[in-house]
């Protein structure tokens, strides 16, 4: 051992930060992705484990929360070989910031995490099976464990080359299991609770875990007290923090930020969003009178209440006019059925599974416990799951007559659309009527969001055209509407305009602003902003009859903020391309282009080209909102936007341009936009 590795491995006096994680483990497939041989987690989510093919297939990684201890780039590990029935030993040592990946003792990996290594107090918890103990249904590991052990100090290679399985070792473990005892015990005595799932099952001494549910977990009894928590600004916000969208101000990261669960109740519009609270995955809870201010409920839908994370769903309404919620209960393996208590909707009914009845003839192995979504059709409910056609499991339906009992439809969908890759999924999902069609609001992984229009007919859905939403990564996802309550369709989206990014400088869980849908006569969906949104409006500004002049650029002196609102209308115009810059310089540097190309039928954000069919002759207007880094565009209200844009203080000015003939604009109006957050 070297003397650094030496310096960094010391004993643990109570809680555990070196340590090592070993087991001896046999595969069932090489082709299973990202569950666990074994995982240590704090309690909240936290975890480091042994994890098998997530980022890379048919390799061993150091797994952790958000990849924190996690080294992605896994191109040099080599691939596992061993066959079912056939052990090998596994291990993982940590030693402040060094991370160690071995195979029967040999050292595969090693890398050095940029973060704090991660602590384990008395409350923590060993997981077999899955990443972590809220980690999604879809990733259980298949195979047999033979012997599983947790030291508290970083093993050296000779020292792993010298463990044997269901062998004592020179340095006492700090957890052990060997399976002999069918109940799993820990030897050790520090977590004398174990629960199995029902499909584990402990067999001559080996834990076999069939890949589908099978779970193994081993507490302490020492549980983290629930602690009721709500989301709250800082005294002093960043001066990068936005101005009139909805974002999560903490604790913990939005990630993902999905919004879900949207309602008008008593007055109130009521939406819920995931973020990772002090007790795992749950949904933060904000109400509002008009969609535009909002205030943070005590979160009150976490896994403590509800017995599992709360992953993406929808809002209802039940017979009796309740306010009801189906979403995916993360790491349950089934999409769940709440109903409210209260007005308020703080208070939730114990989660009601859904299992359907599988009848005869039908194919129960092509149903995917996914994001769901459910509504009530001719005294009916319907609750359709997500899923990926490409996948043997695509989008499936339920039908129920009371919530409780719910029967397999099989598929949701009569056909896919012709531009519709296989392997696109439908994930969060919302259904609903709008115009004379139906719409299916929802993301794929690939796509970002995404939307169908079509007919549902005899409880299928035929859907006749499909669009995109999301232009540009993941910056507007996972959707989720309602109904106002004079009938308008009104929508949000995530912007996860950083991607997943740990950079705690930009907000997570930015709500985009609201959008009105409408399906009119012709068939083309409408996409307006909020109406409501004018309310933020102040020291209004304004310039008619411009005329720029081919090749050239017009700075607009009465425009100039990043928190406002622009509303340029240009003439019919025989340039080939124009439009305008925000985020300028004073000198008119730096700014961010969002410029219309009738002739390539674009709206270009930046690098970012979005289709845009416009007539002949037809004027464009164009809605933009400027808040801080995040750019939302509406053109025409038939095509909308989002980008993002990095400025430096001070650059807030705005240029118009044209190109191949001059560009007449009838009017500019700007609006300074007022704060959601003022008091």
């Amino acid at each position: 051992m070297t003397g650094l590795l030496a310096a960094l491995c010391f004993h643990a006096a109570q809680d555990l930060r070196d340590k090592t994680l070993v087991v001896w483990v046999a595969p069932s497939t090489l082709d299973q992705r990202g569950g666990s041989a074994l995982t240590i987690d704090d309690g909240k989510d936290r975890f480091d484990g042994i994890v098998f093919g997530e980022i890379e297939p048919k390799k061993w990684m150091a797994g952790s929360d958000f990849y924190r201890r996690t080294i992605k780039d896994q191109s040099a590990v080599p691939v596992e070989t061993t066959g079912p029935n056939k052990f090998v030993q596994v291990a993982i040592s940590y030693a402040g910031r060094e991370v160690r990946l071995y195979r029967n003792g040999k050292l595969l990996e090693h890398h050095t995490i940029e973060g704090d290594p991660q602590t384990f107090g008395p409350a923590s918890r060993i997981n077999i099976g899955l990443r972590h103990r809220r980690a999604s249904d879809a990733a259980h590991f298949a195979g047999a464990i033979d012997d599983a052990r947790i030291y508290d100090v970083c093993l050296t290679e000779d020292q792993l080359n010298l463990l044997q399985p269901n062998k004592p070792s020179k340095i006492k473990p700090w957890a052990w299991w060997n399976f002999e005892d069918k109940s799993g015990k820990d030897l050790t005595g520090r977590f004398p609770i174990t629960k199995l799932s029902d499909s584990t099952q402990i067999k001559d001494g080996k834990l076999i875990l069939d890949g589908l549910s099978s779970t193994f977990e081993a507490l302490t009894g020492k549980e983290v007290p629930f602690k009721l928590e709500t989301p709250t600004r800082p005294k002093s916000v960043p001066e990068n923090w936005l101005t009139f969208h909805l974002a999560h101000p903490g604790p913990g990261p939005a990630m993902p930020g999905d919004p879900n669960c949207a309602f008008y109740w008593k007055g109130r519009y009521h939406l819920h969003y995931i973020y990772l609270a002090d007790d795992g995955f749950a949904f933060a809870h904000v109400s509002s009178t008009d969609m535009v201010h909002w205030r943070w409920h005590p979160t009150t839908l976490v896994p403590t209440k509800a017995g599992h994370g709360m992953f993406s769903g929808t809002g209802f309404y039940t017979k009796e006019g309740r306010p009801a919620i189906i979403y995916h209960g993360q790491g349950s393996g089934r999409n769940q059925v709440s109903i409210a208590l209260d007005d308020k909707l703080e208070k939730w009914s114990t989660p009601t599974p859904i299992i359907p009845t599988i009848g005869a003839g039908q194919d129960a192995s092509k149903i995917a416990n996914w994001d769901p979504d459910a509504w009530r059709d001719k005294g009916s409910y319907f609750a359709l799951s997500g899923g990926t056609p490409g996948s043997g499991k695509p989008p499936t339906l339920f039908k129920s007559s009371d919530l409780k009992k719910w029967d397999y439809l099989g598929l949701f969908m009569t056909r896919e659309m012709p531009d519709v890759r296989g392997d696109e999924d439908v994930s969060c999902p919302n259904f609903f009527p709008i115009g004379d069609k139906y719409m299916l609001l929802c993301i794929s992984h690939n796509l970002g969001c995404r939307y169908y229009l079509g007919d549902w007919k005899n409880e299928r859905f035929t859907p006749d055209f499909h669009a995109r939403m999301n232009w540009h990564g993941v910056d507007f996802f996972a959707p989720e509407s309602v109904l106002a309550a004079d009938g308008r369709r009104v929508m949000w989206a995530w912007c996860a305009i950083q991607g997943f990014s740990s950079d705690k400088t930009i907000q997570s869980g930015i709500q985009s602003l609201p959008r009105e849908l409408s399906l009119p006569a012709d068939g083309v969906l409408r996409i307006k902003p909020l109406r409501e949104l004018e309310s933020l409006r102040a020291d209004a500004r304004y310039e008619t009859d411009l005329l720029i002049r081919s090749n050239s650029r017009h700075m607009l002196p009465v425009t100039k903020g990043d928190a406002c609102e622009l509303q340029v209308e240009f003439e019919p115009t025989p340039a080939t391309k124009f439009g305008f810059e925000v985020h300028c310089s004073p000198q008119g540097k730096n700014g961010f282009p969002i410029l219309v190309d009738p002739d390539e039928h674009v709206l270009k954000l930046g690098d970012t080209s979005v289709p845009l069919d416009l007539k002949q002759g037809e004027p464009v207007t164009l809605r933009v909102f400027v808040d801080k880094h995040l750019i939302e565009v509406f053109v025409n209200d038939r095509q909308a936007a989002v980008a993002s844009h990095s400025y430096k203080a001070g650059d807030v000015e705005v240029q118009m341009f044209g190109t191949g003939g001059a560009t007449p604009v009838r009017a500019v109006r700007y609006w300074r936009m007022k704060s959601i957050y003022s008091k």
